[in-house]
């Protein structure tokens, strides 16, 4: 075992990219970490070239984000609001009288202190229509009944 700058160097590594993790959170930089924390361990160990570290290093980096990425990413729990920051979406369902009458498939709705734009079959103002779907900031109708 020994303790020269390219042991330090790794372990130097390691330690800055998980600390660097709690600032810019995302699990990127938490992998990268852990992948040179494997190439400290390497070095510590056993006496490898420093080209050989480079490489064991990009090598593990991807294998470490590859497995982030198939196990990790995709399990995060589902929400308990999932339309929380998607407005749009929160709206679907609900049942308002058209503010301006659907001509040529547009027209428009308020629903609390909004207006949205609409689209949707022609109908006449004052008609209650379903929200049922949205394409961004436009919401898509259908009449009631």
């Amino acid at each position: 075992m020994r303790w020269d700058w390219q042991v330090v160097g790794w372990a130097a590594l390691a330690l800055v990219l998980i600390a660097a993790e709690t600032l810019a959170p995302g699990a990127f930089l938490l992998w990268l970490g852990l992948a040179a924390a494997a190439v400290f361990v390497v070095v510590l160990l056993f006496d490898v070239p420093l080209l050989a570290q480079v490489a064991l290093f990009v090598v593990l980096s991807f294998i470490s984000i590859q497995v982030y990425r198939r196990w990790f990413r995709d399990r995060a729990r589902a929400s308990d609001k999932p339309t929380l920051n998607r407005r749009a979406d929160a709206l679907v369902g609900q049942v308002v009288p058209l503010e301006r009458a659907i001509v040529q498939g547009r027209g428009r709705v308020q629903i609390a202190d909004a207006y949205w734009d609409v689209a949707g079959p022609d109908l006449a103002a004052g008609t209650p229509v379903r929200v049922v779907a949205t394409d961004g900031m436009t919401l898509t109708v259908e009449a009631v009944g």
